[in-house]
């Protein structure tokens, strides 16, 4: 149990409303790592500062956070158990996408400083390309493709993959001045 930690897709659900942050957090440490007193504050901490968030948010309820906030003390919370790899479920889609933004940048940092390893299922595919190694596409429970991912979205064997590949928004700043052109 403690080598796969999941962070859920729901952060609200995720969380006890009666627990503070710090129970938690602390609830994992001292579970898989029989942390105790100023042991568990410190490293409960340390955490904190790890997700971005301040050491007072330790007493906060989950009422008291954000939506991102909250999906960050559920990042923390799978961290304490120092796991092996992290199951990440559509982490960012309950959350706008300035906020998901950040948590991506998050978990790439984690994945830099701590050399975490995750396993990520989501729909969005730009997440899949900014932050995985390898893909592994499937479609109604069955795989379809898998690969490196650079390989993967350059040339995708698969035309359930190319619509994916084709569903993901591109951010293109001469699209106004094509639209005058036509005109």
């Amino acid at each position: 149990m403690r080598r796969i930690q999941l962070v859920y897709q729901l952060p609200d659900v995720a969380l006890n409303p009666r627990q503070t942050v710090g129970e938690a957090i602390g609830l994992p440490l001292a579970l898989f790592r029989e942390l105790r007193g100023r042991t568990l504050s410190a490293e409960t901490d340390w955490l904190l500062h790890q997700i971005g968030l301040p050491a007072d948010f330790a007493a906060r309820l989950p009422s008291a956070l954000s939506g991102g906030q909250k999906q960050r003390v559920c990042i923390a919370r799978a961290l304490a158990a120092e796991p092996d790899l992290m199951i990440c479920d559509e982490v960012t889609s309950a959350l706008d996408p300035l906020v998901a933004e950040e948590i991506l940048r998050l978990l790439r940092r984690l994945q830099d400083e701590l050399g975490m390893t995750y396993l990520f299922i989501t729909h969005d595919l730009s997440v899949v390309q900014r932050l995985a190694d390898r893909v592994m596409v499937m479609q109604k429970g069955r795989v379809v493709e898998t690969g490196d991912t650079a390989a993967l979205f350059a040339a995708p064997a698969d035309p359930y993959t190319r619509r994916l590949i084709d569903a993901v928004p591109q951010l293109r700043t001469d699209w106004l001045d094509e639209v005058m052109t036509a005109r």
